[in-house]
């Protein structure tokens, strides 16, 4: 009770000033210039108010949604580092020198996701240096050939939420070459062009493996796009004759 009179003394005096007013009104104590005077002393209170309150709650709003995009990002690829690690201890014994450049590249790719991932917005030319990493080490991990063609178009000036294509790319590794022993390929393409980012991944799966369900990478992409880029953005997701394709596309916000 004590905090909530704190919290709205100001509007709570203002209340009970003009309710006076209006019964001194009615009553005929006071002249009607001096209740058009008390009614504009408590609008200057109220209305200052009011606005503040609505600052505020857009302000606890924004916090919010914020604390929930970190939350979101911290998720992205905490198995791909697991797996990783377990073939650095493979490489290490058997071949020193691709551990080297395994290690190199990992710690680039830790290093973007725990200093670059806090900013709301990064230069796409970073995103890219990403993504490069990230397939270049997943044709380091398996021990058979894979056609990744990654083919990029892109301007200057151009910022993108961090992380946000991974969890495309992952998917397309994870759920397509994974399973594949032969003629598995990703195929990826980044341009910009009026404004928008577009990114397109198609990979081939076997189809002949019982379907599955939409994992937890998907439900936070769709999440992070909504808060992040509202209706700024265009996300398709196809299959057909084994292959798979994602189309994104973003506003330069």
């Amino acid at each position: 009770m004590i905090a909530f009179l704190n919290k709205y003394s100001l509007l709570l005096i203002a209340i009970v000033y003009f309710l006076l007013l209006v019964m001194a009104a009615i009553m005929e104590e006071y002249e009607l210039n001096f209740l058009i005077a008390g009614l504009f002393f408590t609008a200057f209170i109220f209305i200052p108010w009011l606005i503040w309150q609505v600052v505020l709650v857009f302000r606890l709003r924004n916090e919010r949604r914020k604390a929930e995009l970190m939350h979101l990002k911290s998720q992205v690829n905490p198995h791909f580092f697991f797996n990783m690690l377990n073939n650095l201890y493979g490489l290490i014994k058997t071949d020193p020198q691709k551990a080297e450049v395994l290690v190199l590249k990992l710690s680039d790719i830790m290093r973007y996701g725990i200093y670059e991932a806090q900013n709301e917005r990064v230069v796409l030319e970073k995103e890219v240096e990403y993504l490069s990493n990230y397939i270049e080490l997943h044709r380091m991990r398996y021990h058979k050939h894979i056609d990744v063609n990654f083919k990029i178009d892109i301007r200057d000036g151009y910022r993108v939420m961090p992380l946000l294509f991974i969890i495309l790319v992952e998917n397309a590794f994870k759920h397509g070459v994974e399973n594949l022993r032969e003629k598995a390929f990703v195929h990826l393409l980044l341009t910009t062009a009026n404004n928008e980012i577009n990114f397109e991944i198609k990979n081939n799966f076997d189809d002949s493996l019982p379907p599955e369900k939409p994992g937890i990478g998907l439900n936070n992409l769709k999440r992070r796009l909504h808060l992040a880029y509202e209706n700024k953005y265009q996300l398709k997701l196809e299959q057909r004759n084994g292959e798979y394709l994602a189309q994104l596309k973003l506003k330069n916000i």
